[in-house]
């Protein structure tokens, strides 16, 4: 299995109230044509398909079109607020201390493949370090969205950024050269997948590029292509 595409489920619902779902869809078809979209669901839910880079192409589109509703909303409450009186600058003063120690912090989303993402946390550790940021993932089964967030300061953001282009830059790589194969226990007992795992894990010494992915009924191995095709074969034999 070589990453090539990846399908995603995208929740349009928190458009409703500003847009109509449908010509939203389409204009999402327009602006990138190589991605495949399934049937918008009642629920605002549309599966879309396609590679990572046209997959963040549509991330940003989407980014970009709820800053612009958000923005429009907070001119909109704007515009109806009575003019505020001036605080006393004792009380201002404190206010700015306290923002500054509560100022806003900066997110940025990233959407992996899943198996790109163990991969590069196990051997790329250091992608997902960096001063002032906190790096977390949530998986939801072949996708795995990734959160930087940092300090809302100029230093913050050219960290957060530094973080993300690191994190895009690996996974292009990686979305090339790397391959995953599936070996199914064939014991249905504990105790004959245990014996596999642990076959596996011996074998994986001779190659310390391989990632070990156990779930209950098999096993994930990813690696270059190479490694994977070299690994599975002694397993097999």
């Amino acid at each position: 299995q070589a990453f090539l595409c990846v399908t995603s489920t995208l929740n349009m619902a928190v458009f409703r109230d500003h847009l109509v779902l449908e010509d939203l869809v389409e204009e999402m078809k327009q602006q990138i044509p190589s991605l495949t979209f399934g049937p918008l669901q009642r629920d605002g839910q549309i599966a879309v398909r396609g590679s990572f880079p046209a997959l963040r192409v549509l991330r940003d589109f989407l980014l970009l079109k709820a800053k612009s509703l958000s923005e429009e909303d907070r001119r909109e409450r704007k515009s109806h607020q009575r003019p505020r009186r001036k605080l006393q600058e004792h009380r201002g003063a404190a206010e700015m201390r306290n923002s500054s120690r509560d100022a806003p912090r900066e997110k940025r989303v990233l959407v992996l493949d899943t198996d790109i993402y163990h991969y590069m946390k196990w051997f790329y550790r250091k992608a997902f370090q960096g001063n002032d940021v906190v790096i977390s993932g949530v998986t939801d089964g072949d996708i795995t969205t990734v959160c930087i967030e940092s300090a809302g300061s100029k230093a913050g953001a050219a960290q957060g950024l530094k973080a993300k282009q690191m994190i895009e830059n690996y996974s292009v790589e990686l979305q090339k050269i790397l391959r995953k194969e599936r070996i199914c226990f064939k014991e249905p007992s504990r105790a004959g997948r245990q014996s596999h795992r642990q076959l596996c894990q011996r074998l994986k010494a001779r190659y310390p590029r391989v990632l070990l992915i156990p779930y209950d009924t098999h096993l994930d191995v990813v690696g270059t292509s190479a490694d994977v095709l070299a690994f599975t074969e002694e397993v097999k034999r």
